[in-house]
């Protein structure tokens, strides 16, 4: 079903995304501060706005997608959003996404914040993601044309969850991020062949360790992080044993170290005994 859609941020997400809108056949009127960037949408067929006004009035569903959530607020601040659906998918902070949700509702609209985990140029594609948390009427009324530009998942009424969950999927990119450019320095040091290690070795090795990560999260929802395998203590004296291998053949453990820290605390503690899983008690601000 065609519907009347407005992007408000042209940069290359919010290109990508007024783009799979025109392509699935919407309506699709845009602005950007910069009006040229408008240029190539308008020539496939988007209406141009003057003005941020103009274009929140074009149409009952608004995708922001701008730099940051002040930007969100200045754009949007002297226009009309009563009535209107808002669709913030700039990047921020859950604490960010409720104060973003509370001024859109002040000003007559509903909102639904949401995390892109894609790059622009997966978007209208397999595999591309958008998690959406805030007005679930919101939600559910434009899913369809939403579907257009991602597979869309709700993930909650809390406006904060979406971002939340993008950050924490971030997160745990960065860490396979980290390890990887480790093993990389320190295989790299033998000179041994780097992409038969990554491919033969490593990749293999961590789909198999990943597959222990639904059992940990049972684990840590439990509260049990007893375990009969490899214990803090055994991983505290591993550790120990990379990092002097790091030094030895002349690599920085640097992104390794934060990891080692937290082990030491935890068996200083006296909670050796306990699985990896326990480490997550050391990340909470005390008072928990």
């Amino acid at each position: 079903m065609s519907e009347n859609i407005s992007v408000l941020g042209l940069g290359l997400m919010g290109s990508a995304l007024a783009d799979a809108l025109l392509t699935a056949g919407h309506r699709v009127t845009v602005w950007n501060r910069t009006p040229s960037k408008a240029d190539p949408l308008v020539a496939k067929g988007a209406t141009r706005a003057a003005t941020p006004a103009e274009a929140v009035e074009a149409s009952p569903l608004v995708i922001a997608c701008l730099l940051d959530y002040p930007s969100v607020y200045q754009v949007l601040q002297d226009t009309s959003l009563a009535g209107r659906v808002i669709a913030n998918l700039t990047t921020g902070r859950p604490a960010e996404a409720r104060e973003a949700a509370s001024w859109v509702a002040e000003r007559g609209a509903d909102y639904v914040d949401g995390g892109i985990m894609a790059v622009p140029h997966m978007i209208a594609k397999p595999g591309a993601l958008i998690l959406y948390s805030g007005s679930r009427p919101a939600f559910d009324r434009h899913e369809q044309a939403l579907a257009d530009l991602a597979e869309p998942r709700y993930v909650g009424e809390d406006p904060g969850m979406a971002p939340l969950l993008d950050l924490a999927m971030l997160t745990g990119m960065y860490g396979q991020m980290a390890g990887f450019l480790e093993a990389a320095a320190l295989v790299t040091s033998a000179k041994y062949p780097l992409k038969e290690f990554t491919e033969t070795l490593l990749i293999p090795w961590l789909n198999a360790t990943a597959a222990l990560q639904p059992a940990w999260a049972e684990k840590i929802e439990a509260g049990d992080h007893h375990t009969e395998v490899s214990n803090l203590e055994i991983n505290r004296v591993g550790l120990e044993n990379l990092v002097s291998a790091f030094r030895e053949q002349g690599v920085k453990p640097d992104l390794l170290l934060p990891m080692k820290t937290v082990i030491d605390q935890r068996t200083a503690r006296g909670l050796g005994h306990e699985g990896l899983s326990g480490l997550i008690e050391e990340l909470y601000n005390e008072g928990r």
